[in-house]
This record gives C-alpha cells, structure tokens and sequence, in this order.
C-alpha cells in the first residue's frame, strides 16, 4: 500500500477516536448532606461505564484548569471575582470554626472545593475543544461538575458556577476562529444560563427542549433569532422529543450549518428521574446524539464537545451517558 494511503488511513482511524475528559477535583466539590447534584454522580458514570467496557474505548484525558481569560468569554469579571472572594472567606470562617459552605441561592452552596472544581469543568470543555479542533479526536465527553448551563453571565445558580458549554463556544469562536457553532441543551430544565449568554450572538445557534413551567421557568418568551427553544409539558415522552428533534430542531441546524457541537447533556428527563417529570429512555438519548453526530458529520467535520449537566437518579444516569457516549464513539 503506497505510504500516503497508509497515512491517510492511520489518521483517519486516529480522528474517530472519542475523548472523555475529567478531573479528581469534580469530585471534592459537594453542596451538603443529601444534596442531589452529588460527588456520587461521577462515581456511578465511571464505575458503569468501566463495568460495561465502553471505558476502554475511549481516549481519557485529566483535565487543566481553565485559565480565567477563558473564562472571561462568557462571564464578567465581578462574577468571577466574587466566587473567588466567596472561597477565600470561606477557608478564613472555617478556620475560624464557621460554617463549611457559603449559599448562592436556597439550592446552590460552594464548599473551599468549588472553585477549584469549577476551574476544572471549564477546563475540560476548553481541552476537549482544543483536542477536537486539532484532529486528535472527532468527539468528546466532559465528566464534569460542577454543571454549567444555569451560569448567566453574572450570577452562578441552580447547582451551576461557570457556564462550562457557553465558555468552551465562545472559545471555539474566539481563540479557533470557528465562525458558526451550536448549542443543543437536553436537559429537563431550560438552560437559562446559557440564555444569559449567547442570545442574540449570530454565530451560535442554541436548540433546547425543556419541561414547562418548571424550574427555571424561563425559555418560553425565547425570541432571539439564533434561539430554537421548545418547551414540552410534564410526562412527555421520547416520542414527543423526538418530533422536537426532527421537526424543529433538524432543519435549523442543517440551514445553519454548525461548524463545532456543543451539548449541554442532562440526563433528569429520564422517566425515572425525581427532579424532573418527563419520560425519556435511554434509547432515546441514544437517538438524539445520533442525530447530532450526522449533522456534525455534514457540516462540522464529526466535531461535538458534550458537558454533563443534570441526571440525578444514579442508575439512570450511568445507564443514559453509556447511552449517550456509545452513540459518539460508534461502539
């Protein structure tokens, strides 16, 4: 076989290779006792998808922590430096024999752990962009919390600090020089943070399906131009996502034609998640990324950065990210 061929065919084997992207400290940050968006998250992924093989077949990166000029692309600096304050007079109060977190909202706590945590969840949307943008890997999935896609611009909520996939899209744009990217958000919740940020920026088109009226009860009155966000009622099901997908979310993607996807992966639309009332599957998880993967393959050249968000009920959890990860790595 003459060497170009042979090298051609090397890197295109070396090009469908699936990235997973995590770091030790995802795992140190915890909001309480009994708090759902838990360090146990991570544990049951990786333990399932050890036990199931589908590990093997992935590429495993340990995840830098983002720098914060990158962080900068999507959140102002008051914000940033605030969460910074926060941890610093944390450690001063714990010494001090004080509380061990300090409360965003009724929902969301930090623990001297957060930040660094948080750094590192952005830090592996940003590597994995990079891995993906250089050809090293067509994909990639970031084990990743704290999660992301409540995060405005300014103000951390609903379990979320930094804006993991509206930072690592904003990177693409700015420092890749990639000139449209899209956004596609599963969770059951509406990715207000994400909202926040890239409304109106016609360079990224962000489709969502979320439960409604819910938490964060906000995506109905959505009339950006790059917005495609579809509110769905309690207990609907994978059909209903499913028309979603097809009939709304499909045709603006392919008249868009993203250069890179991104994903906001919540699995707590799950029938048996408890945070939320929808009722997917995992063979619909499975469906989803695989319509995504043949709108990048189209347009973008296979490149999709997905983030966890939700998924809440453990089993489930595993189970739809094995779902979700053997659908990008075609195994």
């Amino acid at each position: 076989m003459p060497e170009n061929q042979r090298s051609s065919r090397a890197s295109a084997s070396f090009m469908h290779k699936t990235g997973y992207f995590s770091h030790p400290a995802c795992r140190k940050h915890e909001m309480g006792t009994g708090h759902p968006e838990c360090p146990e998250r991570l544990d049951a992924i990786n333990d399932w998808l050890l036990a199931t093989g589908v590990l093997d077949a992935l590429e495993q990166h340990e995840a830098p922590a983002a720098p914060i000029a990158d962080l900068e692309l999507a959140h102002g600096r008051m914000h940033i430096a605030s969460l910074r304050g926060l941890t610093d007079g944390l450690r001063e109060d714990i010494a001090a024999g004080g509380p061990t977190h300090a409360q965003i909202d009724p929902d969301t706590n930090l623990n001297i752990h957060t930040w660094d945590a948080a750094l590192y969840a952005a830090g592996a949307a940003l590597a994995a962009t990079d891995a993906v943008m250089a050809g090293e890997l067509e994909n990639a999935f970031c084990a990743v919390r704290p999660p992301g896609h409540h995060a405005c611009r300014d103000q951390a909520m609903g379990f979320c600090f930094f804006n993991n996939v509206a930072i690592a899209a904003r990177y693409a744009l700015e420092r890749h020089g990639l000139e449209r990217v899209a956004i596609i958000d599963f969770d059951v919740h509406h990715g207000n943070g994400t909202e926040n940020i890239v409304s109106g920026d016609a360079r990224i088109l962000m489709a969502s399906f979320f439960q409604h009226p819910f938490y964060p009860y906000g995506g109905v009155q959505s009339d950006a131009a790059n917005l495609v966000n579809v509110p769905l009622p309690a207990y609907s099901k994978g059909d209903a996502v499913r028309a979603v997908v097809q009939e709304q979310w499909l045709p603006r993607l392919e008249a868009f034609a993203p250069q890179m996807i991104f994903i906001s992966a919540g699995f707590d639309a799950h029938r048996d998640d408890e945070l939320g009332q929808m009722g997917l599957v995992e063979a619909d998880y499975a469906w989803i990324t695989h319509q995504l993967k043949g709108v990048a393959q189209r347009h973008a050249q296979g490149r999709i950065v997905s983030c966890l968000e939700g998924g809440y009920q453990l089993d489930a959890l595993a189970r739809s990210v094995e779902a979700h990860v053997r659908a990008l790595a075609g195994v």
